[in-house]
């Protein structure tokens, strides 16, 4: 198994940048520090900010104006939108709906889990595993969701009773959190036996793998979800603009 403990520095960077915007301290029409300054914070190689910046670019969040800098435009009108356009039955779906929560404990986060909750790595979380099963298809999702102990605290996160409204609408009811945008990670991988059997697939079938982070307004991740799907039972499909 790939051993996947903390993204890519670009990714890093894009995701700071981000915060900045969200949280004020970049505001609407401000001048970003330059390219020397990030490398400088960052520690990471110009091609490195560079690739940063042109994502930030692409998405929205800020512009380039020839001979003057790189500038804050705000959050794109299309980022919450574009962060709720793929869902995942183990988040949005009633869990009575063809789906079996295996397990619901206080664990030691993973390194992928915190990771994903930018956390230390062993930090007690509660982590809730469900199966998700389609009539005539088969099961279609493992997932792992972590919530922090204090988030799961006053909600039914942590029984394996299974939650009538889905896990988002949990929380959000029961603990009145802002759940604003994701950050998604995909990779792919082969199973782990026990994987396998409950997937119904074969050790050699390829699955991917989807690491999510739910974030508030200010890009703070509030739970993280690690999402396990057989390749041969799902299409990933997506609409960009080029410009």
């Amino acid at each position: 198994m790939p051993i996947e403990v903390a993204p890519p520095k670009y990714v890093t960077i894009v995701n700071a940048v981000q915060q900045r915007i969200e949280n004020g301290t970049y505001t609407p029409g401000a001048m970003l520090p330059s390219e020397t300054e990030l490398i400088r914070e960052f520690r990471a190689s110009r091609p490195v900010v560079v690739r940063a910046l042109d994502l930030l670019r692409q998405d929205g969040w800020i512009e380039s104006r020839q001979g003057k800098g790189r500038f804050v435009l705000g959050r794109p009108a299309r980022a919450a939108e574009r962060a709720r356009e793929r869902s995942y039955a183990a988040l949005d779906t009633p869990e009575p709906a063809g789906s079996t929560v295996l397990a619901a404990e206080v664990v030691p986060a993973p390194p992928r889990a915190a990771a994903a909750l930018n956390i230390e790595a062993g930090t007690p979380v509660v982590a809730r595993r469900r199966l998700v099963v389609v009539d005539e298809l088969g099961p279609v999702e493992l997932a792992t969701a972590y919530l922090p102990t204090q988030l799961a605290e006053g909600t039914e996160v942590g029984s394996t009773e299974p939650l009538a409204e889905g896990l988002l609408r949990h929380l959000v009811g029961r603990k009145s959190v802002k759940l604003d945008h994701v950050a998604e990670r995909i990779s792919a991988r082969l199973p782990t036996s026990d994987e396998a059997d409950l997937l119904q697939i074969a050790e050699t079938a390829p699955v991917l793998t989807v690491l999510l982070s739910i974030c508030d307004r200010t890009a703070t991740p509030l739970l993280a979800a690690d999402v396990l799907i057989p390749a041969s039972r799902h299409e990933l499909e997506d609409v960009y603009p080029l410009d």
